[in-house]
C-alpha cells in the first residue's frame, strides 16, 4: 500500500467527542503531544470504523500505521504528528491492537471479553496522560483504568443502534442480550421492559468502575490535569444518569453544552468525596429502612449508610440481568474489595468496619446470602437453609447495625431482628421473588401443604401457599414479640434507630397479614403519612441516638 493509510478527513474532531480531549485545563505544553496522539488514534479508528473497507484491507492500513511508529522519518501524516511531539508512540502501539480487534470482531461474548477489549481500546489513554504529567503511583493507574473503561463502555452503550446499523458490530456482550430473548428482542423498540433490565443492569457496572475512579483527581499533583480529570468523571455520571433515564434504540442519547459547561465550572472544586457518592446511593435506593438509618447523626449515620449501600451493591449484582456466571465474578471482586478497597463505596465501608469494630465475616456472610440469590432458579429446601439464608442476608445487617447504633452487646438481638425482618420481606415478596424462580418459603413446608415443585408462579398459584405462608407469618410474630421485650432489657437510647425500623416493618407485617396470603396478593406499602411519622420520630430521637 503506498500513500498516507487514512481512509479521508477524519470523521470528527476533537471537540466533538464526549470528553475532553486537550482542554485549556491542560498545560499549553502538552497540549500538542496529546493532539499529535489523538489524531493518530482518531485516523486508526476511522479505518477500523469503515462501513466501505474490507477487513483485510483494515489490517493493512492498521499495519502500515504501526510500521509508521516504528520510522521517525515517515511520512505518514498521523504518525508525523506523533512523532513531532515526541511522546505516544507506546500507547499508540497498544490501541492498534484494539482496532484491529474492531476489524475482525463484531460481537462480545462476556463482560471479561468486553473489559478485555477497553483494556486496550481506552486505558491507555489515561495512562498516556498520567505519564505526561509524572504521575506513576500503581492506585492512580488503576483509578485511571477504572475511569477509562467506563467512558468507553458508556460511548459504546450510547452507540448500540449506530454501531449496529453501520458496522454490525455490538459491544454489550451476547449472553447479556440473550436475557432480554437475544438480540433481535434487545434492539426490539417494543420490548423496552425487558432491555431496560438489561441496560440497568450494564450500567451498575459502569457506575462501580466511576466509584473506582473517584478517587483520581485526588491521586494526581498536577491541578490541571486533576481538574480535567473532575470534569471528565463528571461528564460520565451525567451521561450515566441519562442512560438510566432514557432508552438508547430508539434515539442516541447524548451530553449537550449545557453539561460542559457545568462540568467546567464545577472543576476548580473538589469533586464528591467518597461519603457524598455513598450518599448519594443511599438517597436513589429509597427505601424506607433509610428513615431508621436518618435517627443517627455524624458518623454512625456515615457508617450505616456505607453497610446499606454495600447491601444494596451486592443485592443489585445478585438481582441483576446478567448471566450467572458474571454474577459470581462480580460478588467474588466484592469478596476481594473486603481486602483491597479500590471504591468509594469499599473505602466507606471499610472505615466504618475499622472505626465499629464491624466483623468481615459479616460482610462474607451478605455475600454469601448473595451468591445464593445468584442462582437462576432457587428453592430453599428446609428450615435449616432457610435459617441460613437469613442469617446470611439479614442477620448480617443487624449484627453490624447494632454496633453502629453503639450497643455491641445487643449483636444477638440484631441477628434474630434480622431473621424477623427477612420473613417479613419474603412474605411481602412472594410473586415478585417467583418471576425470578425464586421460592423462599421452604420447599419441606410447601410440600407439607401439598404444593409440590415446579415452576415457581405455579407454584405460588397453588391454594396451599398461604397455609404455609401463615406459618412463616407466626415464627414473624413471635420474632417481632421477642424483639420489643429484648428492646425493653437494654436500657440503651442508642437502639432508638431500630425501633423506627421495626415500627415500619410492623405496619407492612400487620397489612399482610390481614389482607391473607391468598390470591390476589397486592403488594403493601407504607403510607406518605407513615413515612413523614417515621422520619419526625427520627428526627426527635436524633441527638439522644448520637450520643
Amino acid at each position: 500500500m503506498t500513500g498516507s493509510a487514512a481512509i479521508g478527513p477524519a470523521t470528527r474532531d476533537a471537540s466533538e467527542e464526549n470528553f475532553p480531549v486537550a482542554s485549556l485545563l491542560m498545560a499549553r505544553a502538552l497540549r500538542p503531544k496529546v493532539m499529535g496522539f489523538y489524531r493518530f488514534v482518531r485516523t486508526a479508528d476511522d479505518i477500523a470504523d469503515s462501513a466501505a473497507l474490507p477487513p483485510a484491507d483494515k489490517l493493512a492500513r492498521l499495519d502500515q500505521l504501526e510500521r509508521a511508529l516504528d520510522d521517525a522519518a515517515t511520512t505518514e501524516p498521523a504518525a508525523r504528528l506523533l512523532h513531532a511531539a515526541g511522546s505516544g508512540t507506546a500507547e499508540a502501539r497498544a490501541m492498534l491492537a484494539a482496532f484491529r480487534q474492531d476489524a475482525t470482531q463484531r460481537r462480545y461474548a462476556d463482560w471479561a471479553a468486553l473489559e478485555a477489549y477497553c483494556a486496550a481500546s481506552a486505558n491507555p489513554v489515561g495512562r498516556m496522560l498520567l505519564r505526561l504529567h509524572g504521575v506513576d503511583a500503581p492506585e492512580a493507574a488503576a483509578a485511571s483504568d477504572a475511569l477509562s473503561t467506563a467512558l468507553q463502555i458508556l460511548n459504546h452503550l450510547q452507540d448500540l443502534v449506530p454501531d449496529r446499523d453501520a458496522l454490525d458490530r455490538i459491544y454489550l456482550p451476547e449472553s447479556w442480550m440473550a436475557l432480554a430473548g437475544g438480540e433481535a428482542a434487545f434492539f426490539d423498540p417494543a420490548k423496552a421492559t425487558a432491555r431496560r433490565a438489561v441496560l440497568d443492569a450494564a450500567l451498575d457496572r459502569v457506575e462501580e468502575r466511576l466509584d473506582a475512579a473517584a478517587g483520581l483527581p485526588r491521586m494526581i499533583g498536577s491541578m490541571r490535569l486533576a481538574m480535567q480529570a473532575r470534569v471528565t468523571i463528571a461528564l460520565a455520571r451525567r451521561l450515566l444518569a441519562r442512560l438510566r433515564a432514557g432508552d438508547p434504540v430508539p434515539g442516541r442519547i447524548a451530553l449537550g453544552k449545557a453539561d460542559f459547561a457545568r462540568a467546567f465550572a464545577a472543576s476548580p472544586f473538589h469533586g464528591p468525596s467518597d461519603a457524598a457518592l455513598v450518599r448519594a446511593r443511599v438517597a436513589a435506593a429509597g427505601s424506607s429502612f433509610a428513615k431508621g438509618m436518618s435517627a443517627l447523626r455524624g458518623d454512625r449515620r456515615r457508617a450505616l449508610w456505607a453497610v446499606y449501600a454495600f447491601c444494596r451493591a451486592v443485592d443489585d449484582i445478585a438481582d441483576g440481568a446478567m448471566p450467572e456466571a458474571e454474577k459470581r465474578r462480580f460478588l467474588d471482586d466484592w469478596q476481594a474489595k473486603l481486602a483491597r478497597p479500590d471504591c468509594a463505596l469499599s473505602r466507606e465501608l471499610a472505615r466504618a468496619r475499622d472505626r465499629y469494630a464491624l466483623p468481615v465475616a459479616e460482610c462474607e456472610a451478605m455475600i454469601a446470602g448473595m451468591q445464593t440469590d445468584a442462582a437462576p432458579r432457587l428453592r430453599i429446601g428446609d428450615a435449616a437453609a432457610l435459617d441460613l439464608y437469613c442469617r446470611r442476608v439479614a442477620g448480617s445487617v443487624g449484627a453490624m447495625a447494632v454496633r453502629i447504633f453503639g450497643a455491641p452487646q445487643a449483636a444477638g438481638f440484631g441477628l434474630a431482628l434480622g431473621r424477623t425482618l427477612q420473613l417479613v420481606n419474603i412474605l411481602r415478596d412472594i410473586d415478585e421473588d417467583a418471576a425470578r424462580d425464586r421460592v423462599y418459603i421452604p420447599r419441606d413446608l410447601l410440600a407439607a401443604h401439598g404444593v409440590p415443585d415446579a415452576d415457581a408462579p405455579a407454584m405460588m398459584a397453588q391454594p396451599g401457599v398461604a397455609a404455609a405462608a401463615r406459618e412463616l407469618a407466626a415464627q414473624a410474630e413471635a420474632g417481632f414479640a421477642r424483639a420489643e421485650a429484648e428492646l425493653r432489657g437494654f436500657d440503651t437510647p442508642a437502639l432508638l434507630p431500630a425501633r423506627i425500623m421495626m415500627w415500619g416493618y410492623r405496619r407492612i407485617f400487620d397489612r399482610l397479614v390481614a389482607r391473607g396470603f391468598g390470591l390476589p396478593r397486592a403488594r403493601p406499602r407504607l403510607t406518605p403519612g407513615e413515612k413523614a411519622r417515621m422520619a419526625a420520630f427520627a428526627l426527635r430521637l436524633a441527638p439522644v441516638a448520637a450520643r
